[in-house]
């Protein structure tokens, strides 16, 4: 569900090359907004599925899409407690946790400062009430690579800009220090989690922050001549204090077999991608 977004895309887009039966779900066939959204998902819904749910109105910024987001989370749980699937997947997020200068790990206070983390940790709540079945809850940090069409801050408008030919903006200094992980890995950790039947929480999280002057020079030095950083006066506190480290031992010990993808080499792809296009 949310097959028609940037993660959905994604993962339909690795299921198919490892042949996995699965069924795209977008809004344009499933709007979760819809009256009729719970009784047809009831229908589509089979006891031996793994449900995967990333539909979401994403980033939530107000009051009327944090009623949504609830609401569409609703017609899911109806749905499941009348059709149980196998096994349910939820794509949560990282912004369900309190800022706090150790390392996140999964049993990390979930108090979250922002409407993005409190809608994500009431449909996480949500679905614990109804999932009688496996339940894994997967909470990515920050997302980049080429299939992103929110252009929001970071590698993914710093790519895009570069491509243009434009120089690359930096809020203050680019000082922040954040954790980033590249849109396949986070989609090979579902289909992981889609194989082994998982449950759990689960944080999808490189475990190595960089700063977000560090990612433009990255991005920069890729192009020739160089595209030029510039800075800008900071408006407001820094988001998260600044700094937002993961420990991913989770992770490492629940796959082994599974490694992330170096920032570097993560933009490179990604900006190879972007001219592509």
């Amino acid at each position: 569900m949310g097959a028609g977004g940037f993660l959905g895309t994604a993962l339909v887009k690795l299921l198919s090359k490892k042949n996995i039966p699965h069924m795209a779900l977008a809004s344009s066939n499933l709007n979760l907004l819809d009256a009729e959204a719970s009784n047809k998902l009831i229908d589509i819904i089979q006891p031996e599925d793994s449900l995967v749910v990333i539909s979401a109105i994403a980033p939530c910024k107000d009051n009327q899409m944090l009623l949504k987001n609830i609401s569409m989370m609703a017609s899911v749980c109806a749905a499941i407690e009348k059709s149980p699937p196998k096994h349910v997947i939820y794509i949560s997020s990282d912004a369900v946790y309190a800022d706090d200068e150790k390392p996140l790990t999964e049993i990390s206070c979930a108090e979250p400062s922002s409407l993005h983390g409190v809608m994500h940790l009431a449909r996480e709540v949500m679905l614990k009430q109804v999932c009688m079945m496996p339940l894994a809850i997967l909470r990515p940090t920050l997302v980049y690579g080429a299939g992103d069409t929110h252009n929001g801050y970071g590698p993914n408008q710093f790519c895009r800009f570069a491509v243009e030919g434009k120089s690359i903006t930096l809020f203050g200094e680019g000082e922040e220090q954040r954790d980033h992980v590249y849109i396949e890995d986070v989609v090979k950790i579902i289909s992981h989690v889609i194989t082994h039947k998982s449950s759990g929480v689960l944080n999808v999280a490189s475990g190595i922050v960089t700063s977000f002057r560090e990612i433009a020079q990255m991005i920069a030095s890729q192009f020739n001549p160089p595209i030029v950083i510039k800075t800008t006066p900071r408006k407001g506190p820094m988001p998260h204090r600044g700094y937002r480290p993961f420990d991913n031992a989770a992770c490492r010990n629940a796959f082994p077999e599974f490694s992330y993808l170096s920032l570097k080499d993560g933009l490179k792809k990604m900006n190879d991608e972007i001219m592509e296009r």
